[in-house]
């Protein structure tokens, strides 16, 4: 268990580091940069700054519902594509687009699609018997194959001028992300409301039992995260496109920095997710340029070996 000094000094450290990967996503691009140049200027405040904070958001949205999802079920494995929310939003914006719908109601069809999606993976697995994280953790899997089953469908009924935005979006796509304010005020305003409820958030983490001996009140606390964590998510989904291995890696490798108190464990998460996918799309536009690659492929490349190092680890996930 890392010292409450150490958790101190990843956070600080983690502060430099989201402040240093927005600092080189903006400096770093297919364009030079000329200080003293107008046109450099409108570069960095209309492209490369607003997609900037666009990931930064997005990654912190990420991370910090992988972060709550993971308390909530007490389960390793918990994220928002395991348990469907992603590809409910991969269904609601590829019909959008097989329609040929403008960019508002592809956003907003994301949006409703993960919103549908949550509620049906909520509503199934409390069902009529008890709620068990197993249980929601099994629909959230059996949903999350049936967006998949769509997905396949529209993507096969796609026009091939269509395939291309499509695929992008699939693996994640900053390059339309629009205004990053949204994502960033709900960013802001997800990670002030979920800390005062740390305290109770350590407590549920040794079990709901546990949790309601000590007067947690679990019912509310648990509609409130899922409730939570499928905005946060829907967000970011919203914003970037479906962008995976960021909810569910880095609240681990957090976990492992700084513990498993949630008052240091949800701001750090959040700072990394931020980091990492800020990083990632300034990768992913700038090591093909002018060909830009998809950052969920590259959060996908991070991932998987992180994720395996993870459980080659003694005792495996935390």
């Amino acid at each position: 268990m890392p010292s409450r000094r150490r958790a101190l000094l990843v956070l600080l450290s983690l502060i430099v580091v989201s402040v240093a990967s927005l600092a080189l996503a903006v400096a770093v691009g297919s364009v030079s940069l000329d200080l003293d140049d107008a046109l450099s200027r409108q570069v960095v405040l209309a492209l490369r700054l607003p997609r900037a904070l666009a990931a930064f958001a997005c990654g912190g949205l990420l991370a910090l519902a992988g972060a709550l999802m993971q308390i909530l079920l007490r389960n390793p494995l918990a994220d928002p594509y395991v348990l469907g929310i992603s590809g409910g939003a991969s269904v609601g914006a590829l019909l959008a687009m097989l329609f040929g719908l403008p960019l508002v109601l592809i956003d907003g069809g994301a949006f409703v699609g993960a919103l549908a999606a949550t509620l049906l993976v909520f509503g199934l697995g409390h069902g009529e018997g008890a709620w068990t994280s197993t249980r929601l953790l099994l629909t959230g899997v059996i949903v999350a194959s049936g967006c998949g089953a769509v997905v396949a469908l529209v993507l096969t009924l796609a026009p091939e001028a269509q395939l291309r935005g499509m695929l992008f979006w699939l693996l994640g796509d900053l390059g339309q992300s629009g205004t990053p304010w949204p994502a960033l005020a709900v960013l802001g305003v997800g990670l002030a409301a979920a800390l005062p409820y740390a305290r109770d958030l350590n407590v549920l983490a040794r079990g709901e039992i546990t949790a309601m001996n000590l007067g947690v009140p679990v019912v509310r606390l648990r509609t409130g995260v899922q409730a939570a964590a499928s905005l946060l998510t829907a967000v970011a989904v919203t914003t970037a496109g479906s962008i995976g291995f960021v909810g569910l890696v880095v609240p681990h490798l957090t976990r492992l920095a700084v513990g498993n108190d949630q008052r240091l464990l949800l701001p750090a998460a959040t700072l990394g997710g931020a980091s990492l996918l800020t990083l990632a799309d300034t990768l992913a536009r700038s090591i093909a340029a002018p060909v830009q690659l998809p950052v969920g492929a590259l959060t996908a490349l991070i991932g998987v070996p992180l994720f395996l190092f993870l459980l080659t680890r003694r005792g495996g996930l935390a």
